[in-house]
Formats: structure tokens, sequence, C-alpha cells
């Protein structure tokens, strides 16, 4: 793995200036970690599999470099050549909004090139006639959902037999999502010679075994435990049938500005912003069986504090980078470990501190153990005052409440261990 002190500015990462006015303009002040090391590499022509949570810079890590290449390749070449429907960069993301919101940071980034590189993303859910259009006569950055890609190629509107560079971001959503054979089949169209850049923030062994059949000599970089640390978790037992009760008391009395809610199904989105609503909590809703016109409204509303409080299933748990989120509350405790760390890691982005909440009732406590013990972490119970459990379920809830046992082979005896310190302050100044 590779490790590298922050540089002082983006300048000494040898970005050419148009990128440097640009995110000058952006007021980017210093490249992350993630960014100091990707681009480098990048730019170097290595590939390389990076694990980093969203929100720890990444689409800039890639997306620059890609940028540099294309435009000083187009200077010596000629700009306004024709290229056919081809692509030169591949970028392939698991969800539409995460399609719109890498290639929306990529024209960004691009502002100063007037022109000279164009970025297109294509994915499900809109018309793809006009999606067609726009890959007329090729692209140089095509961002892309596998279903629709592989759609448009099978009309003819884009080829695969150029891409120079692929960019597989949250590989492990879009496995995890249901996309091998969608990626099988994509994979098998893309050239053997090109530059392979693989993003997870996890790596299961489907990730792994990606990783082995597509990367030459990868460099390796590791740095989920660093952005973790900005979010500070916390945990409240509270008795069936209160959550709605427990969920409305916490936003009036903290005034929340911005919370992401997770539920585990889009009907449950619904109840509940119905049951918010009788309570006097106004809130909107983000799932799947949404249009993604109505969607695209509702997350810019969010990210621009125009919507308080947003309530999603797991769709908005990878790849929405909302700036400055300060709260995401588990409302229903997802289903697999890794989708925890992948809901709270909303919150807390780019080293700004953000406030992870779970509601656990008693048929939640013992799936939330599995939680911790999965992604090796220890949390207090905690009860919100008004609310507290019940006299004949809170022995058994306390239970819970034990400290894990450390791994075997520590040689160490197992100890109590006491709270979270900071995360007590942080509720009562949230």
């Amino acid at each position: 793995m590779t490790t590298a002190k922050t540089p002082a500015s983006f300048a000494e990462l040898a970005l050419i200036q148009p990128l440097l006015a640009r995110l000058t303009e952006l007021e980017y002040q210093q490249p992350t970690p993630i960014q100091t090391q990707v681009i480098p590499s990048v730019l170097a022509g290595r590939d390389l599999i990076a694990g980093a949570n969203t929100g720890s810079g990444k689409t800039a890590a890639f997306a620059l470099p890609m940028l540099q290449d294309l435009f000083t390749q187009k200077n010596r070449e000629n700009p306004k050549s024709s290229q056919g429907n081809y692509v030169t960069g591949l970028i392939l993301v698991p969800t539409r909004e995460l399609a719109k919101q890498v290639a929306d940071s990529v024209k960004s980034y691009a502002v100063h090139f007037n022109g000279a590189v164009k970025t297109v993303a294509v994915f499900g859910g809109v018309s793809a006639n006009t999606q067609m259009l726009a890959l007329r006569g090729g692209t140089d950055i095509l961002v892309a959902t596998p279903g629709r890609l592989l759609d448009l190629m099978s009309s003819n509107a884009i080829k695969l037999d150029k891409v120079k560079t692929l960019v597989l971001d949250e590989a492990d959503r879009m496995l995890s999502l249901g996309f091998t054979d969608e990626l099988s089949e994509l994979l098998g169209k893309l050239p053997k010679q090109k530059q392979t850049l693989l993003f997870s923030a996890t790596f299961p062994e489907q990730v792994q075994t990606l990783t082995q059949e597509l990367l030459t000599d990868p460099i390796e970089i590791q740095l989920q435990s660093d952005d973790a640390s900005t979010v500070v978790q916390r945990v409240f037992n509270v008795n069936k049938g209160e959550k709605t009760a427990v969920l409305a008391h916490l936003i009036k009395q903290h005034q929340w500005r911005q919370a992401l809610v997770f539920v585990n199904a889009k009907n449950s989105c619904e109840h509940l912003a119905d049951k918010l609503y009788k309570r006097g909590i106004e809130a909107e809703v983000f799932h799947g069986d949404k249009g993604q016109g109505y969607r695209t409204r509702i997350l810019e509303a969010f990210k621009s504090g125009e919507i308080d409080v947003l309530i999603a299933t797991d769709i908005a748990a990878r790849g929405l980078d909302i700036e400055k989120l300060p709260v995401v509350i588990n409302f229903d405790l997802p289903r697999s470990p890794s989708d925890y760390m992948h809901r709270i890691g909303r919150s807390g982005r780019a080293g700004e501190v953000g406030l992870a909440l779970s509601l656990i009732d008693y048929e939640d406590f013992h799936h939330f153990k599995v939680i911790e013990k999965k992604n090796k972490i220890r949390l207090d119970r905690e009860q919100v005052e008004g609310f507290e459990l019940d006299e004949t379920i809170t022995q058994e809830m306390l239970e819970a409440n034990k400290p894990m046992a450390k791994p075997e082979g520590t040689g160490k005896k197992k100890r109590k261990k006491k709270g979270l310190g900071n995360a007590d302050v942080w509720l009562k100044n949230s």
C-alpha cells in the first residue's frame, strides 16, 4: 500500500493550469489524502485499487488526471477530428444518481477546456433516445450504469473498442446490486490494453476476483479508516412501536436542518413521511419507484437545504455527495453490516464531523450486535429522556450492552469499555 505526505497545493501534483484555475474557483484548498495518492499514479499510467469511503474526494482523484490526459492528447492531435461513436474514458457506476453526480463533477472540472473534452452520462429511468443523440460523434468520457450502457451498445449507439481508461466506481455496490453478468459482458467488450482504476468501499470475494482478472501490477491505496473517524455513532434503545415518536422528538428537539432517515422498504418511506406529517414535520421520500426527474429535484432541494428531512431506502446509501450533511438516522437497521457503514458514510464527509443515530427496539438488538461484530465497533446503548424502556424488557435489552470479547490471540483479558466520550457531548450540542 502507498503512503504519501499531503502536498500543500494541487500545483504540486503536476496538474495543468486550466484545472488548477478551476479548482481555485471551486475553493478546493488542499488535496485530500486519496487525491494525493491517486492523481500521480493515474498520470503515470498505473492501474490501481483504492479503498476509500465516498466523501473522501475520490471523484476528483480520478477525474482530474483523466481530463488532463485527454486534453493534452487532443492538443497534440486535431481536437476537432471525428472519432465516430467511440469512447476514450469509461466510468462505470452502480446508480443513476451517482452517474449524474460524477458526470456533473467532470464537466465542472473541465470548464476551462472550452468544450475540448466531451462528457456524457447515460443511465436508466430516462429516455434512451436523448442519450443516443448526445452520443453522436462519440464522447471522450462516458459515465454509465451497466444496464443502460448495454442497451445503448445493442443499438450501436456507442462502442468500447477504443477505451483507454476504465474506472469502476463503487465496485462492491455494483456487484451487490446484481450487475455481475452485465459487468462481465461489458468487460469482455473492452480492449485488453487499457488503464484500469477500481474504487470500492469494501472488498468482498467478488471484488477481489475482479481485481485479479482486470488489473495489472496495481498500486493499492487504503484510506477508509481515516474517513470513518469523522462520524460519531450513537444507538438508542426504544420501545416497540415508539420509533416514530422518538424520531419526531429528536428532530424537533435538535432542530436538524438536514436529516437523512433510512428505512428498508419503499412503502415504509411513504408511511413514515405520513406519520411525521401528522406530528408537524414535513419530509420527502426518495426510493426506486420515484421517477428520475422527481428524484433529481428532491435530491437538489435536500442538498440546498430546502428540505429538512429526507426518508430514503438504500438507494441513497451509496454515492450521494451531500456537503456537510449533519445527521444520518437508521430508523430501520440495514440488512447487512456493510450497508450500515455505507449509510453512516453519508455524514461526516471530507473531514466534516457528522452524527449517525440508530434506533433499535427489542426485535433489533440482536441484529445490531451482528453489525457491531462484523464492523469491529462497540457502541453504548442509550435511551431518550421521556421515552425510557418498559421495565419488563429493560434488563434483556441491557444484556445486549455487554462488552464484546476481544479477538482471539490478543493475549489480553476481557475488560469493560467506557462510553464514547465526545459522542455524549455531540448530541447535546448538535
